[in-house]
This record gives C-alpha cells, sequence and structure tokens, in this order.
C-alpha cells in the first residue's frame, strides 16, 4: 500500500456506528408524512449521502418539504440522536496509531460539522484529530466533494506541504469512493459499514479491509 501522510476519514459507517440514532431520528422526521421505513436495508441507504438529495432521490419528496424533514429529524438528533451512536471497534486505536506515526487526520464527513464534533466529543476523539470537516447548516456544503473541498481548503492553509497525491480518504459507500475520485484523491474502503465490501470494490476503492486491524496494518 502506497504511503500516505493525510488521511481523511469519514464519519458515519466508518468511524462511528449512527444507525441507532440516525434511524430513531428518521422516523420522527418522518412520521407527520405517514411514513414507515420497513427494515434495516431500507433505512441504511439513507445514512451517509446527504438527507437532501435521498429525501428526493428515495422519498420523491420537493426541495420544501424535504427542509421540512430535515427540520424535524434535526429537531431529535441534535439533543438525543447524536448520542445514539458507539464507535466501531479498533477505531480509536487506529486513530492513535496513525496520530503516533505522525499522519494529519481530518474527518470529512456529509453530516453536519456540528454534528460531527458532538459524537467526536461524546468518544473524546476530538485531540485525536487534526481537522474536523461537516457540511454547513445551510446547504452549500452538503455532498462528499463539497466537502472534500472544504478539507482541501483548509489543509492547503494550515499545512503548506499539503498535496492530494499523499492523501486517502476512508470511507464505507460509493458516496466516499465516488466524491474521492470527483476530488482527485485516492479512496480505500471499510467493508463492515453501511455499503459493505461488494459496493466500495464496484465504486472503484484501491482496496478493501474488512476491519480496523487490517487496515492499520496496510496503511502503516
Amino acid at each position: 500500500m502506497k504511503k500516505y501522510k493525510y488521511i481523511f476519514w469519514d464519519m458515519d459507517g466508518t468511524v462511528a456506528n449512527t444507525y441507532e440514532g440516525v434511524s430513531n431520528c428518521l422516523a420522527y422526521a418522518l412520521e407527520p408524512y405517514g411514513i414507515h421505513l420497513e427494515g434495516e436495508q431500507e433505512i441504511r441507504k439513507f445514512i451517509g449521502p446527504p438527507f437532501r438529495l435521498s429525501f428526493k432521490k428515495y422519498l420523491g419528496f420537493d426541495e420544501r418539504k424535504a427542509e421540512e424533514a430535515i427540520a424535524r429529524y434535526r429537531e431529535r438528533y441534535i439533543p438525543v440522536g447524536v448520542y445514539e451512536s458507539e464507535l466501531f471497534d479498533g477505531v480509536r486505536e487506529t486513530i492513535q496509531a496513525f496520530k503516533e506515526a505522525g499522519y494529519v487526520q481530518v474527518i470529512t464527513s456529509s453530516k453536519p460539522e456540528a454534528q460531527c464534533r458532538q459524537i467526536l466529543e461524546k468518544f473524546d476523539l476530538t485531540s485525536e484529530l487534526d481537522e474536523v470537516v461537516g457540511a454547513s447548516a445551510d446547504g452549500k456544503i452538503d455532498t462528499k466533494i463539497q466537502v472534500l473541498q472544504e478539507a482541501f481548503r483548509r489543509m492547503e492553509a494550515q499545512c503548506p506541504d499539503f498535496s492530494k497525491e499523499n492523501a486517502v480518504l476512508i470511507g464505507d459507500t460509493h458516496y466516499d469512493a465516488d466524491g474521492a475520485k470527483e476530488g482527485g484523491i485516492d479512496c480505500v474502503g471499510v467493508g463492515y459499514g453501511f455499503g459493505g465490501a461488494e459496493e466500495m470494490w464496484n465504486a472503484g476503492a484501491m482496496a478493501v479491509y474488512e476491519d480496523q486491524k487490517a487496515l492499520r496494518e496496510a496503511l502503516l
């Protein structure tokens, strides 16, 4: 595996298992519309991409309806749902090992940046990372490529030696692989997340690892 210096981490499905909080808040958000998502697979497709995209794509919402549902989702998610999450096994050890090795580590998530920070603070990981980049509340930064472009901007300002050639995105869905490709950086996948190994391979990931130990050994 190529030696990198800049590690861009996806959040949902890669660093943290946010399924419980997202599923509970989706149920709350969609209740007024009489929509009840059935089964884990139906819910999982909403985890990762921006809700502005998935509410329109999977539920046929127009822009106004999507914004209403997002606002209702956040009513529960910000005070409660964000804490209904757990770190995946081995993530803390990997982040700490990368830090000790001198890697620059950045969270790059389509989840709102404030909620990314809430999750990291819950797990006492904020100090282990160099930057946190997420979606903006106004939707101007929303998709994975928009998040990555903002991450590039911050890295260029903070790190004179930053180069896309030395950067890799670690993610769990094709949205991560697609964003990395569009942004001009490499992508490796994890097979335990919401997309799965087959999805990551099909999306063009350079490699896919089934657990953090294998990921850690490959990148170190």
